[in-house]
Parts: C-alpha cells; structure tokens; sequence
C-alpha cells in the first residue's frame, strides 16, 4: 500500500484541487483497506478499490466542508469554489495518470522549510505515518502532526495548482525534490542523534523514492547520480559498525561484507550519468563514492583523482564541508601538513562554528603527522560537539587509545574516516564518505586545473572531439558552477535537523 498511496493521493489531488483534503481521505482509504482486506481478501484491482474509496470519501468530506461554510456564511477559505467542490456524480474519474512526480513536485515546493518538506514528503509521498516519521526524527508525534500540518496549510494557502510546473521553475524544483530525498537519506544513514548510527527505514526509504524519482525521469542525469550516491554509500552499511554498534573507521571495515550488488548498481548508474550531462554536484559525489568502493583497501585508493574531484565539487557547489573534505583528501596525496593547511583557512567560518567536524578532521591529520597531543585534543573536542552517541564513544576511545600509547608511537596514520566526515570514522555519506570510484578525473595536461578535470567512467577512453576539442564527458564543458545541495549533511548546507520546522 505504501507504494499506491502517492498514486491515489495524487489522482485526488489532482481532481479536487486540494491537497491537504485530499491527503486526509487517502489516509482513511488506507485505514479502510488495512480493515477489510485481511477479512474479505485482496481486491483484484487495490489501486482502483483505493481511489474509489478515497473519492466517495473526498466527496463526504468537500460537500461536508461547503455545508459548513453556508452555515457559517464565511467566505470559501484559500481556494476558491472552482477548485473546490464535488464533482457531479455522472463525471468520470481519470484513474490511469501517475501523478507521483507532481506530488513530489508539490510536497518540496521552496515555499516549505526543509523540515516539512521532508515531513510532508514522507507523510504524502512516502506513505508512512506521522507517528513512524516522529519516531524517525526523535520528536513527539503531535510535534509532527503540526509540522505536516503547517506545511499542508503552506500549501494550500499558496493557491498552487495541482499540476507540473511549467518548463521555466522545473529544474529549480527538480533540485529541491532531490535536496530533500538526501536529506532524508543523510539522516537515515547517519542519525545526528541519538544511541543509533543509523535509521535504517528512513535511508531504505530514501533510496526506494530516489529510486521512483529515476523511473519517473530516465534521461534526468541528475537524478541517475542521486540514486548512484545512495546505493554507493548505502553499501558500506554491513561493515560501519561492530557487533555491539560502535563505529568502524573506513580503514579497518571487512570489505567483504559490502553490498557488492548495489555497488555495481550505483558504478552502472553514474557511468551512465556522467558521460551525458551537464554534470551536477550528486554526480561527482557518486564518482567519489565509487572510487572508495571498488577500491581493494585504503592505502589502494586513487586519491589523486578523489583530490580531483573535490576540486571540481567545490566549483560546482561549494561549501565548508566540501572544503573540509577536499582538505583530508588534500593530506592523503600531498601529506599532513598540506591538509592541515587547508583546514586552517576554515577555522573562521561560522558555518562550523560548533560543529564537531573540523575538530575531528584536524584531529585526523595531526594523527598522521604523529602530533599525538594536539590529535588527542581535537579528538576530544569533538566529542564534546557531536549529538549522536555513537560518534561520540568513537572519538572519545580514539583519543583514549592515542593516550595509552608510548610518547615514541605514531599512532596508525591511515584514515579513520574517509567513509565520510574526515577522521571521524563512517559518521557522514556527503563527504568523503561518498567518493565516485568512477570516473575517470585526470588532469587533461600536466597542469591541468579542476575545471579542465576529465570526469568520465574508469576505463573508458574518450575520443577527442572536433579539433582535439573535449568530449561530453569533460567537466568544462559543464558551465559555470551549478547550483544545488553539496555533499555535506551539516547544519550549514540546509540540514534538516531533528526538532525544527
């Protein structure tokens, strides 16, 4: 049912006109068909037996809404009477449509906080109840019900109409549907509090939605490279944690135990992308996360063309954490001191101002450099920061055995989290956590700058175009920087946090 909830719901929507009625009668279709089914079995058509039920019901409820309203004399409330009323009852109901895109379209609407967005999204979209959605998110089921409520009345009182947006606001709403889909997605595959590293539901949701997103647009590049970040930062989950749930750094993970199916899924999804453009921020993370995945072992990682795409990331969408990140990777192909470098010039950004990340970073690095002291310090530091109590006992034992060790030990210099935030073991999929094993990012000569990068599947060999002029794969061709979620999971790029509205 989950899956036919946004059909019907959509098929209501767009025949009535109000979509915040509309989610209420599918909700009572639904109840109704968890009643009678078990009892009377399986109805040979569910979607059909489900927009029937909610259409008599959608009905009882508009004409009941008018009769109130000539009761009360009131003035009809945000739409107006023809976009709301019962329908005659000779009128045929168009049931064949998927209108799954236009609700996704309506329920990420710029309008809507990012919180309720993803509320309503996986209320309405998603098909889960307010009460699995507050458990989710670790806030009070009647916190929730009045987060998708404000945004059902956002939306109902913008008078939009149920239909797709026209060719000129598309993209711009494309990008926030897949801004949200991640979101949910970050939140599930690290939780940013709580005793538990991950939301399984809420990351298997995600994915099935990303998923949907792609079926419903095949040639969006865009999406294909959503759905590959998702499957190839997803794999890594068998192996981030050990039996009793504590964190497993990138470095020490048993790789055997990786989903190699969706790992091949996500390499096939982003060899595809890539090569067809334009090329935007999820599809150069997925080329990160690839390169991390098909990689034999840490120390056989190709950081130069992970350095690369960093590069190419922060021009397409720059952020702290996409620096903090090219910063780490920066300290794995020119060394420590290069890395920590880097990190100095964000230690004023206060977009990290209190975030455990850069603290945890820098502690990584002075690790590597055998400064044992200072990583202590910054190990510590951000355990102070985190939420998430997973991360916390991770960081807190790091810094406990760096202590226990002899003044003349080096510690182990390998990376403790480039499965995600930097020396902060596998606690985020945006950063380096999520790295396109992919593509083929080699400097198009020797002195090559990021924008001249060549981002193309591994293995593949590009035939120059006319003139020796670079092919479609080549990121140059890509334009200015393009706008959209980075990579991050922090506060800073537009997280939405558990609690907030």
């Amino acid at each position: 049912m989950r899956e036919l909830a946004p059909q019907v719901l959509g098929v209501l929507a767009r025949r009535f006109g109000d979509f915040a009625t509309a989610e209420d009668a599918v909700q009572e279709a639904l109840l109704a068909a968890a009643t009678q089914w078990p009892v009377e079995g399986l109805p040979a058509n569910p979607r059909g037996w489900l927009i029937q039920v909610g259409y008599r019901r959608m009905i009882e409820l508009v004409r009941g809404e008018q009769a109130r309203r000539r009761r009360e004399d009131l003035v009809a409330r945000e739409a107006p009477d023809d976009r709301q009323h019962a329908p005659a009852a000779d009128e045929e109901l168009t049931t064949e449509r998927d209108d799954t895109l236009v609700l996704l379209l309506l329920c990420c609407h710029p309008a809507l906080t990012s919180a309720s967005a993803v509320a309503l999204t996986l209320r309405a979209v998603g098909g889960l109840s307010t009460a699995e959605i507050a458990r989710a998110f670790l806030v009070p089921e009647a916190t929730m019900a009045q987060r998708i409520s404000r945004a059902k009345q956002r939306i109902r009182s913008s008078g939009l109409p149920f239909r797709m947006p026209e060719p000129a606001e598309r993209a711009d709403r494309l990008t926030a549907v897949r801004q949200v889909l991640y979101l949910i997605f970050t939140e599930g595959h690290t939780s940013t509090a709580g005793p538990d590293l991950r939301r399984v539901d809420l990351a298997t949701e995600a994915i099935r939605l990303a998923r949907a997103l792609h079926a419903l647009l095949p040639g969006d590049s865009e999406s294909a490279g959503l759905l590959a970040l998702m499957l190839l930062t997803e794999a890594r989950s068998p192996a981030r944690t050990s039996p009793s749930g504590e964190l497993i750094s990138l470095a020490d993970q048993d790789r055997t135990r990786w989903d190699a199916a969706a790992i091949a899924e996500g390499v096939a999804l982003v060899t595809w992308a890539l090569p067809r453009g334009p090329v935007g921020p999820y599809q150069v993370q997925a080329a990160i996360a690839a390169l991390h995945d098909e990689a034999p072992s840490t120390e056989a990682t190709d950081w130069p063309q992970i350095l690369a795409l960093y590069e190419v990331l922060e021009q397409l969408a720059g952020s702290p954490v996409v620096a903090l990140n090219r910063a780490v990777a920066t300290a794995m192909v020119h060394g420590p001191t290069a890395g920590l470098a880097a990190l100095d010039a964000l230690a004023d950004d206060p977009r990290l101002a209190g975030h455990h990340r850069l603290p945890a970073a820098r502690a990584h690095l002075h690790e590597m450099a055998g400064d044992r002291e200072l990583a202590i310090a910054d190990y510590r530091a951000a355990a102070g920061r985190t939420s998430s109590l997973p991360e916390h006992r991770y960081l807190t034992m790091r810094a406990a055995r760096l202590a226990a060790e002899p003044d003349s030990s080096t510690a182990d210099v390998r990376p403790a989290s480039a499965d995600a935030t930097p020396a902060t073991a596998d606690v985020r999929p945006a950063s380096a956590d999520t790295t396109p094993a992919t593509a083929d990012v080699r400097p198009a000569s020797a002195d090559t700058t990021p924008a001249t990068a060549d981002v193309r599947p591994a293995g593949t060999r590009r035939a120059p175009g006319p003139s020796g002029a670079a092919g479609p794969g080549d990121l140059a061709a890509a334009g200015p920087a393009i706008a959209g979620p980075t990579s991050t999971s922090a506060p800073a790029a537009g997280r939405a946090e558990p609690g907030t509205s």
